[in-house]
């Protein structure tokens, strides 16, 4: 691998510097230069949580995949390390896919997926590599260490990727992406000894035709007494407000039979209900909580940073505690986030139609915003603003349905993708949440939003604003009480 992996990053040390800046994000993970996108590999080994990326450092598009590699002791500053893999054996010379990592014996072991485009004949196999120091890997003799003659009848070789492996009662397993004859997502199951041989076990899950062509980036894990199957669906048809990206992410819930090795899903949902969340990966931090990041894009959409020339191309979500409540996943922030933020603003009381509330002159560009409303009425949250009070990105909610609706319309670059018509605005059903009360909490970062509900529901969106936008607006329909309304800076030099 020495090579090609020294050439990319001899080149990373000479091109960063010529990186604009103008929209990179201050505590979020991104790449140092180029593409990135499915985050791979998120562990915590020795004291450091490491994540690893899809990685193209040549140019600000996709390309033959390596695997970046960053790594945080809080989950919000992150630190650049050596590219971990690139596309240099027979059997990964077109790109080392998506993948994971797990600790065993003292070793950070390596998951991905081979791929080689011979032709126009494709072959996504699963590999192994290993370190013992978490910088250099060497990858397995015996590579692929999955591939046809474990899925023969029952996958195509051609569309079977992602393996998320983890440990049950001492024994290696791993989950992998794959499609069915018909166009259905699947979910296989692998055991091993020894994290070098494997053999199938099952399909853990399959799809309807309604959930997708293809599910990609599975991850399994038990939480709150129940288990929990992340996957990111192509092309899941909308339900109501929810599915709307031309891709989603969805979490399966309920019961698994370890001797049949079958999920029996007890209820399944949207994940995000923004613009931009996708292949979402976990893991467990220090203290034993289950941690999600997520490629905080969307794929077959423009990327401003790229189209504007500024050498790099998406970030990473922010990441987040999970836990499952009533059959649902959900989500807030990383609590290592609320160490760096520092309250400038506060204020509570009602607001009027004629009587609306503004904040001039927020500092920065990372803020976090808690806002505690009833909700009796709507209302409408604008921030960033303008200063002629026309552009902004907007957060309204709608107190006859319920329904809470993010977006960056007519607000800085234009981003289209394949959704006719174009998507630029997301609604979420918030009709079952029990709260009297909605409780947000807005993560501002350079360019991108977080919107935390009732610390459930999540609603993330990219922006790339043309001028400075600095104020915010908050507008009722009526009397609304503010519990709360609180601007925080996120202070992370």
């Amino acid at each position: 691998m020495g090579k090609i992996i020294d050439k990319a990053n001899q080149y990373i040390q000479e091109h960063k510097s010529e990186v604009d800046s103008r929209y990179r994000e201050k505590f979020h993970a991104m790449g140092p230069i180029g593409w990135i996108n499915d985050p791979n590999g998120f562990v915590y080994y020795k004291g450091d949580y490491h994540l690893f990326y899809q990685f193209y450092p040549y140019g600000s598009v996709w390309g033959p995949m390596h695997w970046g590699h960053s790594k945080s002791k809080d989950l919000i500053h992150w630190e650049d390390l050596p590219v971990a893999l690139a596309p240099d054996e027979p059997y990964d010379k077109d790109g080392c896919f998506s993948g994971s990592a797990v600790v065993a014996d003292d070793q950070l072991v390596l998951m991905y997926t081979g791929f080689v485009n011979q032709d126009g004949k494709i072959k996504q196999t699963q590999c192994m590599a290993y370190s013992t120091d978490g910088i250099t890997f060497e990858k397995s003799p015996l590579n692929p260490v999955i591939a046809d003659s474990h899925i023969k009848g029952i996958a195509d070789i051609a569309d079977f990727r992602d393996p998320k492996i983890f440990v049950k009662d001492g024994r290696y397993y791993a989950v992998v992406a794959a499609k069915t004859r018909d166009s259905r997502g699947q979910i296989l199951l692998f055991q091993s000894d020894n994290t070098q041989d494997w053999t199938f076990k099952s399909v853990l899950l399959e799809g309807t035709a309604e959930q997708g062509i293809m599910w990609e980036c599975p991850d399994l894990f038990q939480l709150d007494g129940k288990w929990v199957l992340l996957v990111s669906p192509i092309e899941m048809k909308a339900q109501g407000h929810a599915y709307k990206n031309l891709n989603s992410t969805v979490a399966f819930i309920g019961e698994l039979d370890w001797e049949s090795g079958k999920l029996s899903v007890e209820n399944y949902h949207e994940i995000d209900g923004g613009l931009d969340f996708y292949a979402p990966q976990t893991c467990l931090d220090a203290a034993g909580s289950r941690i999600m990041i997520a490629w905080m894009q969307m794929w077959q959409r423009n990327i401003p940073t790229h189209d504007l020339g500024h050498r790099w191309a998406g970030m990473m979500s922010l990441p987040r505690k999970l836990s499952v409540k009533n059959l649902r996943l959900c989500q807030e922030p990383a609590p290592q986030l609320y160490d760096y933020c520092e309250t400038v603003k506060e204020w509570q009381g009602q607001i009027t139609p004629d009587h609306p509330l503004e904040f001039n002159a927020i500092t920065g560009s990372q803020q976090f915003i808690e806002l505690n409303i009833s909700k009796s009425y709507s209302w409408e949250l604008r921030y960033p603003l303008q200063a002629d009070g026309r552009a902004s990105i907007s957060l309204t909610y709608n107190a006859d349905e319920q329904l809470l609706s993010l977006s960056r319309d007519s607000f800085g670059y234009a981003i289209k993708g394949l959704e006719n018509p174009v998507l630029n605005s997301r609604s979420l059903d918030v009709s079952d949440l029990a709260d009297a009360d909605l409780e947000i909490e807005i993560v501002r970062d350079t360019s991108s939003v977080e919107v935390f509900i009732n610390h459930e529901k999540t609603m993330s969106m990219t922006f790339y604003e043309k001028t400075d936008a600095n104020r915010l607006s908050l507008r009722s329909q009526g009397k609304a009480r503010v519990q709360k309304l609180s601007v925080s800076t996120i202070r992370v030099n």
